[in-house]
């Protein structure tokens, strides 16, 4: 048998000699890979990026405290064309899609058309929180007074892709390609049977001239740490449809239910059937799928069984096949257990947003620009969204990209952070310049590779 290897002694000079060698070869490690990541970008990248936050801060409080509503955002397009109209080297077209802005830069150096989305709209939620810059507007909506909010963070979107078409326009000898900056009106949905938001912009040509050949969008998060990008390759966000159940019976005598057909009696078996799709007829390893029931409407007094009743409500689901037979579900369930009760039930069903589908190419490709952008440690892939976009219709399009960018304060649990959609919803500031950190490293990555 081979005698054992003597161990290694190591002195104490020799111990120290080789930390400091393992320290110079991390220092030397990290300056590559920085320099790497630097020389992607101009040499004022840097100095440029200081210089536009304030900026973007200012541009963002600006919208945040003037909020619109959807197909609504006349203040807010001015706005943004005016500021666009003062960049060198950028075409502006205004209005697109009734309120929107499209604005053009070709890039000094050859590359691929590619095109960034920020979505403009505000929503009517009164705002609760006591920021300087509070939105105090009110206007009407659906007949009602409401109070007006951004309370789903398109202000950030705003001002984060102005900041960004500002940066690519001062660097616009370096820039590679083509950069269609497309700000959305009415991401929302449009009022009643108004066209808008992002099948406006495609119909009137937002995407063909020039013809763009990749999309990306960003989406700020009031749940995801400041500093920090979650993204997922495929479906990432769901469709959204909306329905509309009326179920008609007869009316009656409150004290006399057999008189009559009761539509509400009908509607409560109708909302609890609903709830079975999901439960049990649905395959939920495949993908998520969500039906909510979002208001009943019925009768005017506690004593009279009224003759119809109307519920509305919304469906998501994360795959195209799903989401066709969930409508055929819905409209047999509904169908089906109002007959039962000697009533009938009518059923209509809006697709809103297709599914929100990231280019798994695409994904592959520009990933590592958002690490470059935010640091390895701060990209992960996050699971699937319920929430809707109407980004959706621009994926549908050409190959796109979309991603989440954090807003939540360092040391604030995600769970106790105030969802979008509420009066308390709230940004940390400081997460926005990595949205424009994001949009510029991906012009320059992407646009290299044509």
């Amino acid at each position: 048998m081979a005698p054992h290897p003597s161990p290694i002694i190591l002195t104490s000079s020799k111990k120290i000699k080789i930390n400091s060698m393992r320290k110079t070869l991390l220092f030397l490690t990290l300056f590559l890979a920085i320099s790497s990541i630097a020389q992607d970008l101009p040499k004022n990248y840097a100095t440029l990026l200081q210089e536009v936050e304030p900026s973007l801060i200012t541009w963002r409080r600006h919208f945040h405290e003037f909020p619109e509503l959807s197909n609504r955002e006349v203040n807010t397009g001015k706005y943004i064309a005016d500021f666009l109209k003062t960049l060198p080297n950028v075409e502006v077209r205004y209005p697109v899609a009734k309120t929107g802005v499209v604005a053009v830069l070709k890039g000094g150096k050859p590359g691929a058309v590619i095109a960034l989305r920020a979505d403009i709209d505000a929503l009517p939620v009164y705002e609760r929180g006591s920021l300087p810059f509070a939105s105090k507007v009110t206007t009407e909506f659906n007949g009602q007074k409401v109070s007006v909010m951004h309370a789903c963070g398109h202000d950030s979107h705003t001002a984060m892709l102005m900041a960004t078409a500002k940066m690519l326009s001062a660097m616009q000898k370096e820039v590679p390609g083509t950069i269609v900056f497309l700000f959305q009106p009415a991401e929302e949905g449009p009022p009643g049977t108004e066209e808008g938001g992002a099948p406006l912009m495609i119909k009137e040509g937002a995407l063909d001239n020039p013809k763009v050949e990749a999309v990306f969008g960003i989406h700020i998060s009031s749940q995801t740490p400041v500093g920090t990008i979650k993204y997922k390759s495929g479906a990432f966000m769901a469709s959204s449809d909306w329905f509309t159940i009326k179920v008609n019976g007869k009316g009656s005598h409150g004290s006399q239910p057999w008189g009559g057909v009761d539509p509400i009696a009908a509607s409560a078996q109708i909302v609890e059937g609903l709830q079975h799709i999901v439960s049990r007829q649905m395959d939920l390893t495949k993908a998520p799928l969500v039906i909510t029931v979002g208001t009943i409407h019925s009768g005017v007094r506690s004593n009279i069984i009224p003759e119809t009743a109307e519920m509305t409500g919304t469906i998501r689901t994360l795959d195209t096949k799903m989401q066709e037979e969930v409508h055929q579900r819905i409209k047999n369930t509904a169908q089906t257990i109002a007959q039962s009760s000697g009533a009938t039930a009518d059923v209509t069903i809006d697709t809103k947003t297709l599914v929100t589908y990231n280019d798994p190419a695409l994904v592959k490709k520009t990933l590592p620009a958002l690490i470059k952008a935010a640091g390895d440690e701060n990209v992960s892939e996050s699971t699937w969204v319920t929430g809707a976009e109407d980004f959706s219709f621009y994926a549908a399009k050409a190959p796109s990209f979309f991603f989440n960018v954090g807003a939540l304060p360092k040391g604030t649990d995600p769970k106790k952070a105030a969802p979008h959609h509420t009066p308390d919803f709230y940004l940390d500031e400081s997460g926005f310049i990595l949205g424009v950190k994001a949009f510029c490293q991906l012009v320059f990555d992407y646009g290299k590779t044509k």
